[in-house]
């Protein structure tokens, strides 16, 4: 195996990395977040029928660019409002949008073009063209003519579509984003303790909504690569499930953006390897084109095994409603204590001594949680005056003292997983 032949290897595991990283980085951004997205998959499906229909309509690759991008941010909104305004279960959500994406794609294809739910063939003005760089060669033969310095800059740096530049340069913003911002803390501080951000007046749904749109457009993008740029029109589950692949790459890549890229480029090194080596004779033995060609598939299963090492997600990343009962007792102290697993009682206490109001009184027939004010309680409780705070607890206890006028007991709910 001489150079050029490892540089076009690489050259390939570049551009089958390249929708796996965009996936991958919206996985991010949504998990970050506390919001887990299953739906990767379904979002690349959907953005990719739509960016090459569009473009094979209007005869513009960059209109079908955006139609891709609009379509998937329509199924990331939808997961949006199942998993954070009805705070359904967010894997169902995700699955729900892979089935309904890999349906409708086929369905309006068919009605549409009457192909077997494919597309017709991409012109090359519906197609981003690969972008030489100045004094790059271009043909084999002047390429092989070069030196090593010139050969990796003709074939590995140059002669890639807009679109791997594109997905390369995410990394490092995501990453200025995401520890470099105030944006990125609040973002962070959300899918860690959503509670903390809560009180500190910060719209923890504003944040996450934000995040969720974020994943829509990557996903959009990579979707529109498939189709635009690393193929010519559309196909039936084209993604191949690269959002799946993605998701292993960002539970190997422990959630950060430098580490997502190399994992990325791992699974699309043998990607790469698998279809150029079909084949492959080791002695008298001849591995076979069905293993090389599920090679990333293997390496997927490796990495959920957990034979990587630990991956320890966003502590607030997937969780459903958590459910808290404040006791009031007439004419004593009060107990503000979590039911559902003994860690929900320190984040309330924590959630109680961050806050920045230190004296509240109200008086309503809709109770109000003590511990999330602009919170409505679940129910109302006929025997309820009112009550003044009288100070917040401890970060290392899980009781806040509370003086009322009348007997009462309710139970409040916040929206977030502590």
């Amino acid at each position: 195996m001489d150079f050029l032949t490892i540089l076009q290897i690489l050259d390939s595991t570049v551009r089958l990395a390249t929708p796996l990283l965009l996936a991958c980085l919206a996985g991010l951004w949504s998990e970050r977040a506390g919001i887990f997205d299953i739906g990767l998959e379904g979002k690349m499906l959907i953005a990719a029928f739509f960016a090459a229909a569009i473009a094979y309509t209007s005869g513009l690759v960059w209109v079908g660019l955006l139609a891709g991008i609009a379509a998937s941010m329509v199924l990331a909104l939808l997961h949006g409002l199942a998993s954070i305004t009805f705070r359904g279960n967010q894997l169902i959500s995700g699955v729900a949008i892979n089935f309904l994406a890999a349906g409708l794609a086929v369905v309006i294809a068919q009605t549409w073009f009457a192909q077997g739910g494919r597309t017709p063939q991409l012109s090359s003005d519906a197609r981003f063209a690969n972008i030489e760089l100045p004094g790059a060669a271009t043909r084999i033969r002047d390429i092989a003519q070069q030196g090593p310095l010139g050969q990796t800059y003709s074939e590995l740096i140059s002669g890639h579509s807009i679109l791997v530049y594109l997905a390369l340069a995410c990394v490092p913003l995501t990453w200025w984003l995401l520890y470099r911002t105030r944006f990125g803390l609040r973002l962070r501080a959300v899918g860690e303790n959503p509670a903390a951000v809560d009180t500190a007046g910060i719209s923890v749904v504003g944040l996450r909504f934000a995040a969720v749109m974020i994943a829509g457009v990557l996903c959009g993008i990579a979707g529109a690569y498939l189709s635009t740029a690393l193929s010519s029109g559309f196909v039936k589950d084209m993604s191949a499930g690269r959002g799946f692949i993605a998701l292993a790459a960002l539970i190997f890549a422990k959630w950060r953006p430098w580490y997502a890229l190399s994992a990325c480029l791992l699974f699309g090194f043998f990607d790469a390897v698998g279809n150029r080596y079909q084949n492959i004779q080791l002695g008298e033995f001849i591995v076979p084109v069905q293993f090389m060609q599920a090679l990333p598939y293997i390496l997927v299963v490796i990495v959920l095994a957990g034979l990587v090492g630990k991956a320890i997600p966003p502590r607030a990343g997937g969780g459903a409603l958590c459910q808290r009962t404040l006791k009031i007792l007439p004419d004593s102290s009060a107990t503000a204590q979590g039911l559902s697993r003994p860690p929900t009682a320190w984040c309330l206490a924590r959630a109680l001594a961050i806050s920045p109001i230190r004296s509240m009184a109200w008086r309503s027939t809709t109770p109000t949680c003590p511990a999330f004010p602009m919170r409505a309680c679940r129910g109302t409780t006929p025997s309820w005056s009112s009550a003044i705070w009288r100070g917040a607890a401890s970060p290392f206890s899980g009781a806040a003292r509370i003086t009322t006028k009348a007997g009462a007991a309710m139970r409040c709910a916040c929206p977030w997983r502590c």
